[in-house]
């Protein structure tokens, strides 16, 4: 009986552990959206305050915006040394974008040696 319990505890442990990622994952998406429509509408702090954790913590949607703020000067100083960054950070994950970013900046030596 009492290895059943403990059975029992552990599926209801990983259960609360597997609701626990379930539920982090929307309110991610939720932050990166807020952000990505703050700089839809010009508001590039809001946009800053929000994706920048997230580009931190690595996803690859919030890194390659954060790039581009960097590459345009939106919202931060234009710093092309930084969009590079985050733009290889979002390209190593194969976002598309950021690949594609990251092939503009070093065709133009915008941050790198052109190449």
């Amino acid at each position: 009986m009492t290895r059943r319990r403990k059975d029992g505890f552990s599926f209801l442990r990983a259960g609360l552990v597997g609701l626990a990622l379930v539920l982090a994952v929307p309110a991610a998406g939720q932050d990166f959206q807020k952000g990505d429509e703050a700089y839809e509408r010009g508001d590039y702090a809001t946009a800053l305050r929000e994706l920048r954790p997230l580009a931190e913590q690595g996803l690859a949607d919030a890194q390659h915006n954060l790039g581009v703020m960097y590459h345009k000067g939106h919202g931060v100083p234009q710093d092309y040394a930084e969009a590079v960054k985050w733009y290889r950070l979002a390209a190593e994950q194969g976002h598309g974008d950021g690949q594609n970013n990251l092939g503009v900046m070093y065709d133009a030596g915008e941050g790198v040696s052109q190449d």
